[in-house]
């Protein structure tokens, strides 16, 4: 290290070199003021390779911004996702219960899926990492997907109601609530006989209610028949109109009044559930027949089942091979 007694000044009278003489004190500053320019330059150079390799503090900070937001995208994600899988659901209820019940043409799914023509509408998002640029890309496209499914579910629901207020007199008729307080058991489709032990039709639904339940009519209608009839046991047909008829089997007793040729309301006490003909246990057993021809009631309960109820009964249908008659 370069020291302070190596440095002369010449002296003009005496024709000589004489040492520079420093004091301790200059010494120490100088020695001291050595060091610091050293820390300084091995500072900056420990800072040039550091922000290289590593990045500046503001970098360090920005990397920790956007990992906090891909984060937040990916859960982001599976909000999407859920709510897409929701407004498949009510799209399926839509065609499947309200538009078919109503006589109304379902709406193909190629117009509910209607896309976007013309330029990439997502190409400004190139300019982002690929990462960043497949999470925008993917969200702003369900987000749109989401946005025009949306749309045209109102304009759906728009065409449901306005049908309606036109034709309300009929749809009174229309079977359109549960006929009884009870979860469904078994629905329309082959099914195995829980008595006979064997694959056959069922052509109506089964609903859980205890002996002596309540059952209600699903639309207004006339009495058509009400007795005994075979393995239905104590039954109640209703002539709704329109080419609708219900059946309500399996019942314990008759509401006062109930008879072939009586008008009854929706929403109109018809009888008591019960477990009479042959059966499993007690239940209610309901049919909907439109022109002569039974129908899946499932779609006739729209009145006071919700979508996702709809949605419940459509999984217990492809999973209870049995019915309860």
């Amino acid at each position: 290290m370069p020291s302070l007694k190596n440095y002369f000044f010449y002296d003009e009278g005496n024709c000589e070199f004489i040492p520079v003489k420093h004091s301790k004190s200059d010494i120490m500053i100088f020695t001291a003021c050595l060091w610091i320019l050293n820390g300084v330059v091995l500072a900056g150079m420990f800072i040039t390779i550091f922000s290289h390799y590593v990045g500046t503090p503001a970098e360090l900070a920005l990397k920790a911004e956007n990992r906090a937001l891909v984060e937040q995208f990916e859960k982001t994600r599976s909000t999407i996702t859920d709510l897409e899988s929701q407004i498949t659901e009510i799209a399926t209820v839509d065609n499947e219960m309200y538009r078919s019940v109503l006589g109304l043409d379902p709406l193909p799914l190629q117009e509910r899926l209607q896309g976007v023509g013309g330029r990439d509408p997502y190409s400004d998002f190139d300019i982002y990492s690929e990462e960043t640029s497949e999470i925008l890309r993917w969200t702003a496209e369900k987000l749109n997907s989401l946005e025009r499914n949306i749309s045209i579910q109102k304009v759906s629901f728009e065409e449901i109601k306005g049908y309606y207020n036109e034709n309300r007199d009929r749809l009174s008729n229309i079977p359109a609530i549960k006929p009884v307080n009870g979860i469904v058991l078994s629905t329309y489709g082959m099914r195995i006989h829980p008595v006979l032990r064997h694959r056959r039709m069922h052509e109506g639904i089964d609903f859980r209610s205890d002996v002596g339940t309540p059952v209600y009519a699903t639309g207004d209608a006339r009495v058509s028949f009400a007795a005994r009839k075979g393995t239905f046991g104590l039954m109640v047909t209703l002539d709704h109109g329109f080419g609708y008829e219900t059946l309500y089997a399996h019942l314990s007793g008759f509401a006062d009044g109930i008879r072939a040729g009586t008008q009854v309301k929706r929403g109109d006490l018809i009888g008591y559930s019960g477990q009479t003909g042959m059966v499993q246990g007690p239940h209610l057993h309901y049919e909907v027949h439109l022109d002569g021809h039974p129908v899946d009631p499932i779609r006739y309960i729209f009145g006071n089942t919700t979508p996702e109820e709809y949605m419940m009964y459509q999984e217990i249908a492809s999973a209870n091979p049995q019915s309860m008659d």
